[in-house]
């Protein structure tokens, strides 16, 4: 069922965001007068097209990605004679490389937008200043003590005990230790609510969680929510943090320790951890257990950072990915000489060759070892 209700989440967003990207190439494309005559959704037999002009728009069976077709991009394709000036190749290397890079760079516009609305709906998870999130009703079959003093969701915690400001660690330290010090005693609690500055007095009782023995007052500390302005501020920033983190991960993943952790899953009974490589399946999995418990932020930001993380697969240096093209273009400009595109062809196949053998593998780990939900 966590799959299903996944699926039905993250592959309507994955279409989106293959429509946005291709419709950046193509918006740029067109607006350097190069000919598009093709526009779709997957890969594969057609499923449904329309014809309007000269560009044929659509989708097709295989919802694996997308592509636009600009002339003279194939290095196979004839070019009529009155559309040579409208080809790829005619136009100068700066407009070849906006339109390639209009591709990728969507992702990380989109994924900034992304991070903003979690950032403004759900509140600024990097900070550590202790929010009350949601208040039990009942702590070990009796009406927990945040109830009983009054607590409320959306409280910010500016002083316990003698601790002006703390922190969210601070604060559990503190809850902890006022259990086992001073049993059955209160502590002074003093929270924010709507402006205004609210003394309480809470008594916090042993709780025994997952085998482990606490204090506990029966609150879940939630995110300090911002305002608009800081939330795009933050969600920008989060673009940084996350192509820096992304950067790591497509090391880790593609390089020979990703590769050696592949092959040990697929001949061994080591079990999946949280860092493997996983694919639709896996994701899906992931983002279903997400959001059945509702945790709804996560899963808005778990798609900002796959947003990022493909805008950055698409810029390897490779063909046929966006940043071979790239490369290209940059050797173009710099080396004066024009690349045969159809001496590239080999490189590309065995890219391709490479991905299909690894999201198989990925896929099939998802479905024998799936990943633990975190």
């Amino acid at each position: 069922m966590q799959f299903a209700l996944g699926l039905l989440i993250f592959l309507p967003f994955l279409t989106v965001i293959i429509s946005i990207h291709e419709l950046a190439h193509f918006g740029v494309a067109r607006h350097y007068g190069m000919k598009v005559t093709e526009y779709f959704i997957g890969f594969g037999p057609r499923i449904w097209s329309t014809r309007r002009g000269e560009l044929e728009w659509g989708v097709k069976g295989l919802p694996i990605g997308g592509y636009v077709k600009i002339a003279g991009m194939n290095p196979y394709e004839e070019v009529a004679p009155e559309d040579v000036d409208r080809t790829y190749g005619a136009k100068p290397a700066y407009q070849r490389a906006l339109t390639i890079f209009a591709g990728p760079g969507s992702h990380f516009i989109v994924a900034a937008l992304l991070f903003s609305l979690t950032f403004f709906f759900f509140g600024d998870f990097r900070s550590t200043v202790p929010v009350v999130g949601s208040v039990e009703a009942t702590l070990n079959g009796s009406s927990s003590p945040a109830a009983d003093a009054g607590m409320r969701p959306g409280d910010v915690i500016v002083r316990v005990g003698d601790v002006r400001n703390p922190t969210q660690d601070q604060m559990r330290e503190l809850v902890t230790g006022a259990v086992t010090d001073h049993p059955n005693s209160p502590i002074a609690v003093v929270v924010q609510r709507d402006g205004q500055v609210i003394q309480l007095e809470i008594v916090p009782e042993l709780d025994t969680v997952e085998g482990v023995t606490m204090g506990r007052v029966g609150i879940v500390l939630g995110t300090e929510r911002i305002g608009l302005v800081p939330s795009v501020v933050a969600g920008v920033k989060e673009v940084g943090f996350a192509i820096e983190e992304s950067i790591g991960q497509v090391g880790r993943v593609f390089g020979p320790q990703g590769i050696g952790r592949i092959v040990t899953l697929l001949t061994s009974d080591a079990p999946r951890d949280q860092q493997d490589a996983t694919s639709v399946v896996g994701i899906s999995q992931q983002v279903g257990a997400t959001s059945s418990r509702g945790d709804w932020g996560t899963v808005l930001y778990f798609f900002a950072f796959v947003t990022v993380f493909i805008g950055l697969i698409n810029l390897v240096p490779l063909p046929p990915f966006d940043g071979g093209h790239l490369a290209v273009v940059a050797y173009e400009k710099v080396m004066h000489r024009t690349v045969d595109m159809r001496k590239l062809i080999p490189v590309s196949a065995a890219v391709i060759a490479f991905f299909v053998i690894f999201v198989s593998a990925t896929m099939f780990l998802d479905v024998a070892k799936p990943i633990p939900t975190p």
